[in-house]
């Protein structure tokens, strides 16, 4: 039967991924990110923070850099490239666990560092950037019990039958001497590295399950055989702290003779407990570490490698102080290195002809970048500073000069009648002559001929005249002409009605224009209607400074601002005279006297005196 991650004999319970003994997976969280800050200055940063019990961890370098990373205990104990000083790739014990540091080799990977661990810790660490240029990123990811989840149990470092507290056995202190060496406390027993537990055989039972009866053993006096220790095994290292086992035969007791182990209780044997030995440190060593890149693609440069003063002890590598090396010689640090032989540039060609007979031309030759191999390469591969030239000006002498003419233009100037034909005549070097003239001389050829299409009389055209002022100083505005349809005859030209010349195309009689930028000026609206008829009232617009682009704008001159409200209808008010409106009765001024005016009888009766009563009233209400 198997045993289970509880040590009993037939469990089936087995670590799930949160470290804990018999879980299903759902007493831990998943916590990941990636570090982006940007970094200014060198040295050490801290990233992230790994708690106690975390578990898988993984922290890695998004790509690969000239930065490090770094680890070490909240205590300030360096686990990993601490002190300045860069520790080789392998795995280092620190927090209660192993953890793997994997540095790519340089020249053929693009992949980051990275600190790798299944956990769990049984303390917070801190993790480091050594930064030394710009940080590519940083993806860190742990496993961390969930709230009300006890921490998983160390069970990477209990032995066999040893309670889940880690109290089995009782310490005993052996102190090593050497100063040089980093202790840390020890994963279980608090103990510091130099220090190790002895456990002495028999102290304690075996550990039985609960629900297990134990056997019911003879009398110790009626056995005639049982265990004995007879020795140890080896030591696993020959220095720094290894381990050994004691190992128990089965004997007479009497005569103390080995027997076959079947006459032995098998129940009743001890279970060997691991023992320290060869405490003393190894001798230290030169770590060698690889070589960088070449300084150069080519030819001769030099690569760089580290080397450090290590020590091994407790099962770990340690830096110590370069005097420990002295007996051995240091290897070297910088070697010279070449990767290839530069490529080199050739003068493949002789130069060719001027490109010109007379006066200042080039010449070419061809120029190759060329491997040591022979094989022509981009000219990248070939230093560009030393590249020879492969154009140059050439100077044959000074050039004789000739008239040089086009051909003459297709089209007359005009569509009938006489007009002329174009061509254009230039002085330039005549490469061809070699006349020895400094000049082209004073017979310059014309440059226009006379041409006529036939007599031009009955033919039917629009006439434009010329433009107008712009209607405006500044800003858009528009300019006028006159277009009218004629009739060309010898020497004389009739205005025709439009429609003669609707089946040509009319040139246009107006066009926009814009003089200059006008700058912010005011605009305003229309004013709007007086509020009162007569009598003086007031009428109100709204005034805007715009710029040219017809956006508000603060430029305008505020004393040419214009009014926005003036006074209007200032004539005194005219009552109209209806002639059906008249006084019926002389003594009409009694009804206006006696107010009966509100009365529709006395209103008519009495028309004109109630309408000026009336007029009278409206007026001075209106003044109040």
């Amino acid at each position: 039967q198997s045993i289970g991650c509880d040590d009993y004999l037939g469990s089936d319970k087995v670590i799930d991924k949160c470290g804990i003994c018999g879980g299903d997976n759902t007493a831990c969280k998943v916590v990941s990110g990636v570090f982006k800050h940007t970094l200014t200055n060198l040295g050490y940063h801290k990233i992230v923070e790994i708690p106690e019990g975390a578990t898988k961890i993984n922290i890695t370098e998004m790509s690969k850099s000239n930065n490090y990373l770094a680890l070490r205990s909240r205590s300030g104990r360096s686990i990993i490239n601490g002190n300045w000083a860069i520790d080789r790739p392998g795995r280092y014990e620190g927090g209660g666990t192993m953890f793997t540091y994997k540095r790519p080799n340089e020249i053929s990977s693009t992949a980051g560092e990275s600190f790798l661990a299944d956990g769990p810790t049984n303390e917070v660490l801190d993790v480091y950037m050594i930064h030394q240029q710009p940080n590519p990123g940083i993806h860190y990811e742990y496993i961390i019990p969930g709230d009300n989840v006890i921490s998983p149990q160390l069970l990477t470092h209990r032995r066999p039958g040893e309670p889940l507290n880690g109290q089995l056995g009782v310490p005993e202190s052996t102190n090593h001497e050497d100063e040089d060496l980093h202790r840390e406390p020890d994963t279980l027993t608090g103990q510091s590295a130099g220090t190790f537990p002895v456990i002495q055989p028999g102290r304690f039972p075996s550990h039985q399950p609960e629900n297990q009866v134990p056997a019911v053993q003879p009398p110790r006096q009626n056995r005639e055989h049982n265990w004995k220790q007879i020795g140890k095994t080896e030591c696993t290292t020959t220095c720094g702290k290894g381990s050994q086992y004691p190992v128990f035969h089965c004997v007479n007791r009497i005569t103390h003779e080995e027997v076959s182990e079947s006459y032995c209780d098998s129940s009743t044997k001890p279970i060997p407990e691991e023992e320290a030995c060869n405490l003393f440190p190894c001798p230290a060593f030169w770590d060698i570490g690889e070589w960088s890149e070449c300084s150069k693609t080519c030819g001769l440069g030099m690569q760089h490698r580290q080397i450090l003063c290590r020590q091994m002890y407790a099962n770990r590598t340690l830096t110590v102080q370069q005097y420990r090396c002295h007996h051995l010689e240091k290897p070297e640090t910088t070697s010279t290195c070449q990767l290839k032989i530069c490529s080199e540039w050739q003068i493949r060609t002789e130069w060719t002809s001027c490109s010109v007979p007379c006066g200042v031309g080039q010449r070419t030759r061809d120029v190759k970048c060329v491997s040591n191999l022979g094989d022509i390469v981009d000219d990248e591969e070939c230093n560009m500073k030393l590249r020879p030239n492969d154009i140059e000006n050439c100077d044959m002498g000074p050039c004789a000069k000739s008239w040089f003419l086009t051909e003459w233009s297709d089209r007359c100037s005009a569509e009938c009648g006489d007009g002329v034909r174009t061509r254009s005549v230039v002085c330039m070097t005549n490469h061809v002559s070699s006349l020895p003239l400094e000049g082209c001389g004073n017979n310059r050829p014309s440059e226009t001929t006379s041409c006529n299409n036939g007599p031009c009389a009955g033919k039917v055209e629009w006439f434009a005249g010329g433009w107008t002022q712009c209607s405006t100083e500044c800003g858009s505005g528009t300019q006028q002409r006159e277009v009218i349809c004629v009739r060309k005859t010898e020497g004389n030209f009739d205005v025709l009605n439009p429609y003669e010349c609707s089946y040509l195309e009319q040139p246009p009689s107006q066009q926009s224009c814009y003089l200059k930028p006008c700058g912010s000026k005011w605009f305003h609206t229309e004013w709007s209607t007086c509020s009162k008829s007569c009598e003086g009232g007031f009428r109100v617009r709204e005034v805007r400074c715009l710029s040219d682009d017809m956006t508000a704008s603060t430029q305008c001159d505020p004393q040419l601002k214009p009014e926005e409200k003036e006074p209007c209808n200032t004539q005194d008010c005219i009552p109209e005279i209806d002639e059906n409106c008249k006084d019926k009765y002389y003594n009409c001024n009694v009804v206006v006297q006696a107010r009966l005016c509100v009365y529709t009888y006395y209103k008519t009766a009495c028309c004109a005196s109630c309408t000026r009563v009336a007029n009278r009233q409206s007026g001075f209400l209106g003044h109040r």
